[in-house]
């Protein structure tokens, strides 16, 4: 495993314990430059970029730039090195739905120039580029939209809703709920979302797919000992001392994804992409599908061999390189 990171809003704490490991190795790189990496690469997770509201207000052009330059640079990457290449997108494209919940369908409802817009454009540029390579150079693509996830190494002062309750509660201070906390939200272990990672990495799904809890609950009912909140609260001194404060970063009001398809041929929830990723076989030159149809011919991945670009060009579409 490759870490490409410039640790911008991550740390390296969070992987001391695997920095010595002999299957691990660790690169600091901005990708919104051109970086490249010499071992052959089967899968290339692009997981880059500021998510909390608090990064993304502090870095909103670098946002906007590993949405775009980041995406093309990593795609580009993606298709030297003939691997499949997953984005890891966001909940946020859905913007302040109008329908809920959110199928993978649904358009959404976005404010391009609101408080959250560099967040939400950036993700939805980066789907639309990748969609791109996928019709028109053949990479094998995914795009997975994210739903709230929590679990350990989040920072305390990230901003978002689980870290922000668990800090308040185990301090012994007042819960802080903003706006009415009637805004709802669906928060998944991030263990869940880890396997539902692989399993749609190892299908052979194109479209993007909701990955997330689809049971949901209001911001007042998390912040006063719902869903796992609840086992480190301070019993009834927090219960109830939740204070109000306005919501300056323009929240949705709701939040919750619909795991399956309707109206579609194939259901994309996490075992149906497990039993799917069981049909194909790995080897040194990147993946195949095993009895199953060949796909449409503007999707298919161009097998002829491709020589390696200047390191002065994109190796995507031969465009200049740009910083």
């Amino acid at each position: 495993m490759i870490c490409v990171d410039n640790l911008e809003t991550g740390n390296l704490n969070n992987i001391a314990h695997i920095k010595d490991s002999d299957h691990f190795r660790f690169v600091q790189a901005d990708i919104t430059s051109h970086y490249d990496i010499d071992e052959p690469v089967d899968f290339v997770y692009h997981m880059a970029s500021p998510a909390s509201p608090i990064d993304y207000a502090r870095l909103p052009l670098h946002t906007l730039k590993v949405g775009a330059y980041g995406t093309h640079n990593t795609l580009g990457l993606a298709k030297a090195k003939r691997a499949r290449f997953m984005l890891a997108s966001t909940s946020e494209v859905y913007g302040d739905p109008e329908i809920h919940p959110q199928k993978e369908t649904y358009w959404g409802n976005v404010n391009p120039i609101g408080p959250r817009g560099v967040y939400d454009e950036a993700k939805r540029y980066a789907e639309a580029m990748t969609m791109a390579y996928l019709r028109q150079q053949g990479v094998d693509t995914a795009i997975v939209r994210i739903f709230n996830t929590y679990g350990p190494r989040m920072r305390p002062h990230d901003g978002r809703a689980i870290p922000t309750f668990m800090r308040q509660a185990l301090s012994e201070k007042p819960v802080t709920v903003f706006g009415d906390g009637s805004q709802t939200r669906s928060f998944c272990y991030v263990d869940d979302l880890v396997r539902g990672l692989i399993a749609l990495t190892e299908s052979g799904v194109h479209e993007p797919v909701n990955i997330g809890n689809p049971n949901e609950m209001t911001y007042a009912r998390d912040g006063e000992g719902g869903h796992r909140v609840d086992r480190v609260a301070l019993g009834d001194r927090v219960r109830g001392a939740a204070g109000r404060r306005p919501d300056r970063c323009a929240s949705p009001t709701s939040r919750a994804p619909r795991t399956c398809w309707a109206g579609s041929r194939r259901s994309t929830c996490a075992r149906a992409l497990q039993r799917r990723s069981s049909t194909r076989c790995r080897s040194s030159h990147g993946r195949r599908e095993l009895g199953s149809q060949e796909p449409r011919s503007h999707l298919a991945r161009d097998r002829r061999p491709q020589p390696r670009l200047p390191v002065s060009r994109c190796r995507g579409c031969d465009e200049p390189v740009r910083g």
